[in-house]
């Protein structure tokens, strides 16, 4: 039995599916993986019902119905995480712009150096992104200024989806009442662990934009960041959040 499980939302990662779960399972830290597949047409979750067999009792697979979006698959996976009994819960991409060794720097960061979440941060130590066209570098650069101005976190990768949580921490957070499915979900749980007092550090990682497969961003998921946060302190100021 592992005591920290990586959650891995899939729809569509045909081409990267069995890298991702080979190179996790090539580390030197025993993790178990979960992935959560929102039916891909592609056979992902097929070529992870093949590797099942290989590890057994590492890899674990839950296919929902629907493409339900972002927020709602890492939601699905918490609970079911939790229901497990680990004791560090990771989000991360299917598509390697998260380097998977990177996992056992996370995980130290828990484990050993208190932090009660972990986030892999692209902007910690400077600028850290590989392959993204300037526009979207300070796209998502300033989004994360935007969110500190309005929210007072102190976070410099506020949209970053590599992270490491601790199992108290997403106990004392109301899953069932997490609002948004895109990235103001990575915005949403993070101020959501800041308004409990959880200590937070960032661990500066390279951010590498996929060379595989297609990305799921969208205009509409950039609105929902962009008022979401406005929606999230006025939660907080009503104590309602």
């Amino acid at each position: 039995m592992s005591d920290g499980i990586v959650i891995i939302p899939t729809y569509n990662e045909i081409e990267n599916i069995e890298s991702i779960i080979r190179a996790v399972f090539s580390l030197q830290k025993n993790f178990h993986v979960l992935i959560v597949d929102d039916n891909s047409p592609d056979t992902t979750a097929q070529t992870v019902i093949k590797l099942q067999n290989e590890f057994p009792d590492r890899l674990f697979l839950s296919v929902r119905n629907i493409k339900s979006g972002l927020g709602t698959a890492y939601v699905h996976g918490f609970k079911w995480a939790l229901n497990y009994q680990y004791e560090y819960i990771f989000e991360m991409d299917a598509d390697f712009s998260h380097n998977p060794n990177d996992l056992e720097k996370l995980y130290e960061a828990c484990q050993k150096n208190g932090a009660d979440l972990a986030i892999g941060s692209r902007y910690v130590t400077g600028v850290n992104v590989v392959n993204w066209p300037l526009s979207r570098v300070l796209l998502s650069y300033f989004a994360s200024v935007y969110v500190r101005m309005i929210t007072g976190m102190k976070i410099m990768d506020a949209t970053a989806g590599f992270i490491c949580y601790k199992r108290n921490v997403l106990e004392k957070i109301n899953l069932d009442r997490i609002k948004f499915i895109g990235y103001a979900f990575q915005i949403e749980m993070k101020y959501r662990v800041f308004a409990k007092n959880f200590s937070i550090k960032e661990v500066p990682v390279i951010f590498t934009d996929r060379t595989k497969g297609q990305s799921k961003m969208s205009g509409a998921i950039i609105k929902e960041a962009v008022f979401g946060v406005i929606y999230l302190r006025f939660r907080k100021f009503l104590n309602r959040l």
